[in-house]
């Protein structure tokens, strides 16, 4: 009843904001606004699309997601040419491009991109880890991070590049790599100027100037620059060499190791020095090659 909703503003009963929200004592100027707003304290939704059954709070929010089943898309990005079925969603994606995070963590201040995000982070700090990983028994605070989890046992990559139809086991792995297709490079290297489209490929590049190697074989102690090459050296103690070459039958504990191992029979040379243009067979000849212009 409206009588139970709402309250009239004892000190101006003419006032513009006359209905009063009895629970967080928002006030609106009309009743029909008050009664919407409540549903977000009675958790109702009475509009339900026809088309997936997705319920919402407002018909405009309804209006709004019809528009994804119509497949029409207005609202296009500037700086990738993306297309979005509503304007909500071109503003989230720019922060793709401007690396906007307005949703911060008033605990730990790590800021985030989407609001959900941010809700769902708060829960990191509850402690509470009640969603377990039945193949490895590792807890997460938050159910969808034991979902992309559980993709590591299962293998299972559902987000795909519209471009060059790479897949991914998370939708945030996926928006980073897009930045790739945008040919937008933000990161460049202080020292030698290289650019990058993404903040971590410009981390892992900056080893090759300092010489730093974070990733640590707990059997021989011995350091690398990538986490992937630390993996990679891993099998050396497994004693596992699956990688055969049919030139010279010799055997590999990695593909890369085989790949590169090819070129002493092809005589190909894909790295190249920008300084002086002299050509290398190998990526770490290249990088030691630098080291002398920089000298």
């Amino acid at each position: 009843m409206a009588e139970e909703l709402c309250t009239q503003n004892p000190k101006n009963p003419s006032a513009l904001k006359e209905f009063i929200c009895n629970v967080c004592s928002k006030s609106f100027s009309q009743k029909g606004n008050l009664k919407g707003h409540m549903r977000i304290h009675t958790v109702e939704k009475p509009f339900s699309c026809n088309v997936c059954q997705k319920s919402f709070s407002h018909k405009v929010n309804l209006e709004t997601h019809m528009k994804v089943h119509s497949g029409l898309k207005e609202f296009s990005c500037d700086v990738c040419s993306k297309c979005f079925t509503q304007k909500a969603s071109l503003n989230i994606h720019m922060r793709t491009h401007t690396g906007e995070k307005p949703f911060s963590c008033n605990i730990c201040y790590k800021s985030y991109t989407h609001k959900s995000t941010l809700k769902k982070h708060m829960e990191i700090h509850s402690g509470l880890k009640e969603f377990s990983c039945n193949v490895c028994a590792k807890r997460f605070s938050v159910k969808s991070n034991l979902t992309d989890h559980t993709r590591i046992h299962t293998g299972d990559k559902p987000f795909s590049c519209d471009v060059c139809h790479k897949s991914f086991s998370q939708k945030s792995h996926l928006t980073t790599h897009m930045k790739i297709h945008s040919g937008l490079k933000e990161f460049s290297c202080h020292v030698c100027s290289k650019s990058f489209s993404q903040k971590g490929n410009l981390t892992t590049h900056m080893r090759t100037h300092t010489g730093e190697k974070p990733f640590s074989c707990d059997m021989c102690h011995m350091s690398f620059s990538q986490k992937p090459h630390m993996k990679r050296h891993m099998n050396v103690h497994s004693g596992l060499k699956e990688f055969s070459c049919n030139v010279c039958s010799k055997h590999f504990s990695s593909k890369d190791s085989l790949t590169s191992h090819m070129r002493t029979h092809t005589g190909e040379k894909p790295f190249s020095c920008d300084v002086c243009q002299k050509s290398f067979s190998q990526r770490s000849k290249l990088n030691s090659h630098i080291k002398v212009h920089l000298e």
